[in-house]
């Protein structure tokens, strides 16, 4: 069997669209901590795997980064994005609040707006803005 590489991983990604001009926004919330796609992201891939290290797998990711993003996810909000049970002997998961979906789904709406935004306003300047 093959060897996976990380850019077979990445299946989350897939969600943004084949265009070729697309926004990578950050967007600074309190004390400093940054909502941007790769947050975004894990939360798509925690709702899809049921699990941090799962989601961690399949972005291509190691736990402990996943975890400091989950961790970072979970302060920016007045609630949790994110709620953790343990592992042992059924095994523990990750599952996205709510909240966490609801701020996937922001995001993802904002992301759409922007990439209109960029090619009515590039559109018209460049031939490689479609």
């Amino acid at each position: 069997m093959p060897r996976k590489t990380k850019a077979t991983k990445r299946t989350v990604k897939a969600k943004v669209s084949d265009q070729r001009t697309c926004p990578r926004l950050r967007i600074s919330l309190r004390d400093g901590l940054i909502l941007g796609p790769g947050k975004v992201e894990l939360l798509e891939a925690i709702e899809q795997e049921g699990s941090i290290s799962g989601a961690a797998r399949t972005m291509g990711m190691s736990y402990r980064r996943a975890w400091l993003l989950v961790d970072a996810l979970n302060r920016m909000f007045d609630a949790p994005a994110v709620i953790t049970s343990p592992g042992g002997a059924h095994g523990g998961g990750a599952e996205i609040t709510e909240l966490g979906k609801d701020v996937a789904a922001a995001y993802r709406r904002i992301e759409k707006r922007a990439n209109v935004a960029i090619r009515e306003e590039l559109g018209p300047l460049s031939k490689d803005i479609d």
